[in-house]
Order: structure tokens, then sequence, then C-alpha cells
């Protein structure tokens, strides 16, 4: 039996090209394709699986799902390449990178937004066929790419990517995501113990229970759930199946038809008050009118987010974060740290905020040379609003009327806030962009408010004024990410190596024969007597004998002894007995379909 294990493949100059486009905060969590990595029996199980997916779905997925797959280069016999989706995908504008499992929601949003699919490379084992809480290839490129080719979702798709890498986060959040992400490892390694994966679940459980008021970045994830993982696109009565995590699961995309078991209600922006469990399937599902239903409620959620409404309720919500946030004025100048102090006028008009530790100044998304966390890693503080007797913003004002009023470079300057605010120091510097005003430096300068409290005193060093009349937005996470990445070290957990990669050498031949044979063809009625021979020395591989029953049909002469060597695996109430019940289910009734 030849082994035609295929070779390993490099990336392309145009991966690598694309890779080289991306700001080294997401670099750091693309990976190449190790296809070598990926055993015989991960293409058998891949094959088996989609062929069962597709089969299934044909009636129930909407239209578009099978048009997508071959669209996207989503291959029914083997394990897709990233080149290969990749050039399939560039002529709908969007790509795919390789990372390893979960990633940090904010950055997987942040590929989103760049129309940029995140693929787990890891095939799920056989003892987990059927679902599996780890991201996998099977759910990433099968469940979410097929989809891109509706310019509508596409475009929700990425509007939901640039919506939800601005969603504020709490420092509970990370705790939730860090407990899912060691889950979904314990859960798909081989050989956990039971008490493993209860402690696992307990961390989690815990986390979720000191969760209080959700942030909007877990209100969001709800969200993303019952749309894009779990969505249905029609009406209550008549719905088909869109969401990635239906799409992949065999078993769970099946249950969800039994509209008495799991409940259809309509999409609505009310769907944030309705959490999800990853670990068990859904008790009612969400569905949507179209794709652009779809993205007319995620515009209908993110109206109330901060980095759209701004002002002190904004600021405020930054603060119980936690977390870094950036505070952008409407002169443009964007504050990013954890926002510590915002004082307000009793109009609730916010007058002054500050950070604590680390803070970066930015514009337009690009930190201003010399103001990184560098220059300022113990915090900032500044005023918000309008200067006294000034007919207008100071960001709008040229350096000559500037000049007018008594602000000169070189010279000392009071500024006096219609807050009561004041600002006394010697003008160094007037950074500007767009023609606009943006920050002020001094030195030996002196801040107080209208009590005379001190702000800021001369003896602290320079000082930096931010230059803008409100607070405009509110954001999760740093303005310049490649300066002040939100994540600076990646999880130390790894996630697990495949769970199919045999040590027994004539199990790896038998699926390489296998694959050629789906893959070249040209065997022989001989090469599958030979093939039922080698089975029976290997009883306890039951994915074997249902690629093989996929392969010669339910007429071939060893149909009918595949089918009862199958029947044993179905005994138990695992994964793997509900994997082969089914297949024998879809056998059975493709039989009885044809009148046999």
């Amino acid at each position: 039996m030849a082994d035609v294990k295929t070779a390993p493949v490099e990336a392309s100059s145009s991966y690598t090209a694309m890779l080289d486009t991306l700001p080294s905060h997401l670099r750091v969590f693309v990976r190449e394709q190790d296809y070598a990595r990926y055993s015989a029996k991960d293409h058998a199980a891949w094959r088996v699986l989609l062929r069962m997916l597709t089969k299934q779905l044909s009636a129930s997925a909407h239209p578009v799902y099978l048009e997508g797959m071959e669209k996207t280069g989503i291959t029914l016999n083997r394990i897709p390449t990233i080149e290969g989706m990749n050039e399939k995908l560039a002529a709908l504008g969007w790509a795919a990178v390789v990372v390893d499992g979960f990633i940090p929601p904010a950055i997987f949003m942040e590929f989103q937004a760049r129309r940029i699919l995140p693929i787990a490379q890891d095939m799920r084992s056989t003892e987990h066929l059927l679902y599996t809480p780890a991201p996998d290839i099977v759910h990433e490129a099968a469940g979410h790419a097929p989809f891109i080719v509706d310019s509508d979702y596409a475009e929700f798709l990425q509007q939901f990517g640039e919506v939800g890498m601005k969603a504020l986060a709490t420092q509970q959040d990370h705790a939730v995501y860090e407990a899912i992400r060691h889950l979904s490892i314990v859960k798909e390694m081989g050989g956990a113990s039971g008490d493993d994966i209860r402690d696992a679940e307990q961390a989690l459980q815990q986390c979720l229970a000191a969760k209080e008021k959700p942030s909007e970045a877990a209100l969001l994830s709800r969200l993303h759930w019952w749309t894009v993982e779990y969505g249905l696109v029609g009406t209550p009565q008549d719905y088909r199946l869109f969401g990635a995590g239906l799409l992949s699961s065999l078993g769970e995309s099946r249950n969800c038809l039994d509209d008495e078991r799991v409940k259809k209600r309509v999409l609505t922006v009310d769907s944030i008050a309705t959490d999800y469990d990853i670990t068990s399937e859904q008790p009612q599902l969400f569905v949507a009118a179209s794709c652009r239903h779809l993205s007319q409620v995620l515009y209908q959620f993110s109206e109330g987010m901060a980095f759209r409404r701004g002002g002190l309720a904004a600021l405020e919500k930054a603060i119980d974060a936690g977390v870094v946030c950036t505070a952008q004025y409407n002169s443009g100048l964007q504050v990013s740290g954890k926002i510590s102090t915002v004082c307000a006028d009793a109009m609730g008009n916010p007058i002054y905020l500050s950070t604590e530790g680390e803070t970066q100044l930015s514009y337009g998304h690009s930190q201003l040379l010399g103001h990184g966390i560098d220059r300022h890693p113990q915090g900032f503080g500044s005023p918000i609003g309008r200067i006294q007797n000034l007919t207008q913003s100071l960001a709008n004002y040229s350096v000559d009327e500037l000049a007018e009023h008594g602000i000169r470079r070189g010279e000392s300057v009071t500024l006096k806030y219609v807050s009561g605010i004041t600002v006394s120091g010697r003008l160094e510097h007037i950074e500007r962009r767009d023609h606009k005003n943006i920050l002020l430096s001094f030195s030996q300068c002196r801040v107080v408010d209208a009590n005379g409290d001190v702000l800021f005193s001369p003896e602290w060093g320079h000082y930096d004024l931010a230059v803008g009349d409100v607070i405009e937005s509110v954001f999760g996470g740093a303005a310049d990410r490649s300066q002040f990445p939100l994540y600076r070290h990646l999880a130390v957990e790894p996630t697990p190596v495949p769970g199919n990669h045999v040590v027994d050498t004539s199990v790896e031949a038998l699926y390489n024969t296998l694959n050629q044979w789906h893959w070249q063809g040209g065997f022989s009625k001989r090469d599958i007597r030979d093939l039922i021979r080698i089975l029976q020395d290997h009883p306890q591989e039951w994915l074997a004998r249902c690629d093989l029953l996929q392969l010669v049909g339910t007429e071939h002469s060893v149909a009918m002894g595949l089918s009862n060597a199958l029947q044993t695996f179905t005994q138990g109430s695992d994964q793997v007995s509900q994997c082969v019940h089914a297949f024998l289910k879809q056998v059975n009734d493709s039989t009885a379909g044809r009148g046999e």
C-alpha cells in the first residue's frame, strides 16, 4: 500500500506578503500551517465528517452554504490548505490566516475588521468528531468561510469586527477568555481525567459567577454567538441555518430543527439579554430575516456603545473596566491608558480626566512621536472644555491667531477654562495635525481646579495639555495597538496536538490507502478485499469502515459487512457511538430514499 501522505506545504509568497502587511501586534498570533502535522487519519476524519455534514445540511442550511464551500476553497476529500483557501478568498476581497486555537476576542475582531478569517489549524480528534469546544479547522474553515460569498453577510462580518475591536472589555472578560481557552484544551486533550475536566469547568463557572453587570464586550459576544455562531435566517416557522457553530456540529445542526426542543425567536437587539453555555446545546436560537437585518441589529447595538456616545457615561464605563481604554477628544487627540479619574461639572460634563500607569497619546490611531508609554509611564491628566473668552475651540486657532491671544511658544501662558481649571506655565511646543492644535507642551507648569486644588505641580516635570472641548468617543484598547499592544504576552498554555496521530504504522498505512483511493482513484475489487482483511486486524477502526463505505456505496458487496461491523460501535453514549449511529442512519435513509 503506497504512502500518499501529503508533503509539508510551505507558505506561498502571496501569503507571506499578506502577513507582512499586518501590524506587529496581530502578526504574533499568526502561525504557518504545518500540513505534514495532519495524519492520514485526520484527512479521513475530515472527509467522513464533511460528507455527513454537507449531506445533512443540504436541506437545512442556507443555500449559500454549499455554493460557498467550493468558492472558498473548502474541499470534501481532504483538509484544506490555507494557500488554497486564500486563492479563492482573494476573489471575494478576503483572506485567511492560521492561528493557534482560541485567540483573544479583541484580536479576533480586529482580524475580522480587516477582512481576514482566523483559522485554527488543528483537526478535532475522532473521539470528538461530533463536537469539540476547541476551535478547529472544521469549525473555522467549513463553518465560517462559506457565507463570505454573500456580499451582505461579508459586509456584516467586517462591520462586526470594526465594532467588536472597539468594545469596552474588563479584567473579568479576560479571565473568562482564559478559562474558556483552558477548558477547551483540557476537553480536547487526549488522556484528560474526569477530575481535570471538572476542575476546568468549575474554574469557568467561578469566572462567570464573579461577573456583575456584563461589559460591552460581553454583550457583544452574546450577539456574535446568536448570529455568527448560532444564527438562523428566515422566520421562526421557516428558517435555514447559517451560524458556524451549527454548520460544524453534526449533532446540534440536526437537533436544533426540533422546534419543541429548541425554541425559535425573532432576532432583535434584545438577544443580548440571553447568555449562552459553550458546553451544551442551546435551548433557543434567534432568526434573522436576512443578512441586511443582521447589520441593522448590529448597528442598533453599536449606537449605545461608548465609542459612539462619548461623554461622562462612556468615561465612567472605562473606569469600571479597569483596563487600557482610549478617550478621544473632539480635536482628534487620543489618550490611551487605564482611565482612573474623571471630574465633571454640575451638568454632568467631563472637565478633567486622569489615567494611571502607562499611557499613550495618538492621533488617527498613530502614536505621536515622543508620546508613548516611555514618556508617560505613570499616567496622564488633562482638562476638557473651552477656554474663557475664546469664541471657538482652542483646537481651531492658527498659530498666528493663538499669538494674538497671548498664546506664544517660548513665553509664559495662562489658560483659564470655563470650568474654573487654570493651566499656567511656559509654552514649549504646539502639536498640530490637519490644521488643528491637539497638544500643548509646557515647562514649569501648574494646574489647579476651581477650588485651588493642585492637579499638576512644576516639580513633576513637563506637562502635556490635551486640546479639546469634549470627549467624543471612548473605546477599548489603545489607539495605536502596534506601539501599545493589549496582549504583550501570548497564552503560555499551548493547544493540544491533534488526537489522530496514530503510532501504529499499519493503521497509518490503512488510512493512507483510503486517502489514495479518494484522491487518486484506481482501486480494484481485489484491493478492497485486501483492505477488508486488514480491517479485521483492526476492529477498533470504525472511522476507516465509515470512510470505505462512503467510498464504495451501499450497493457494493462489502457494504453489508461494513454496516454490521459498525453496528457494534452504536451501543454506548459517547460521541463515537453517536457519530456512528448518525452515519448509519444517513446510510439507511439514503438507501430507503432509493426504494431499496
